[in-house]
């Protein structure tokens, strides 16, 4: 079999499968597959996300008006491996999207380090001195736990112009 003959076999098998999926696959999905009919690796290996592929799908949420499904998604990302103009671009983003879902509350937002944030709100079902974490990200914190005001320095209000 030629090259040519193997590469319209493998574009015919990834048109086939396109037809049916209703996801469109990514470019970068369709060379693999080509990969993988022409060597004709079995293999099932697990896909890495990168930082900036998770950023752009919060952006696309946002875009389409869920926030909530957005945060989630900085939720979940690993920040571990990004460079440190992921790692702010992945604030920039956060903060956002924290400063439109959170705005009209008085939320507060805690730094401890680049590339890692959390937006807490006083909590209603504890004491004064109590905060719920709302969002996170690049923490092993997760929205609903509820932490101590005084042991979280750096505070800043999530809005502008706010008072801390």
């Amino acid at each position: 079999m030629t090259a040519t003959a193997t590469t319209a076999t493998a574009t015919a098998a990834i048109t086939n499968v396109s037809a049916r999926v209703r996801k469109q696959p990514t470019l970068e999905e369709m060379v693999d597959r080509i990969i993988d009919a022409i060597f004709g690796l079995d293999e099932t290996v697990q896909t890495i996300t990168s930082p900036a592929r998770s950023i752009h799908e919060a952006r696309r949420l946002r875009q389409s008006g869920d926030l909530d499904r957005a945060l989630t998604v900085f939720a979940e990302l690993d920040l571990a491996e990004a460079t440190d103009g992921e790692r702010r671009w992945a604030y920039a983003e956060f903060l956002d999207l924290a400063r439109r879902r959170f705005g009209e509350h008085d939320a507060l937002v805690y730094r401890p380090g680049t590339g890692r944030a959390a937006v807490l709100t006083a909590d209603v079902h504890g004491d004064d001195g109590t905060l719920e974490v709302r969002a996170v990200l690049g923490m092993r914190w997760r929205p609903g736990k509820v932490v101590s005001q005084r042991s979280l320095r750096g505070l800043r209000p999530l809005v502008k112009g706010a008072a801390p």
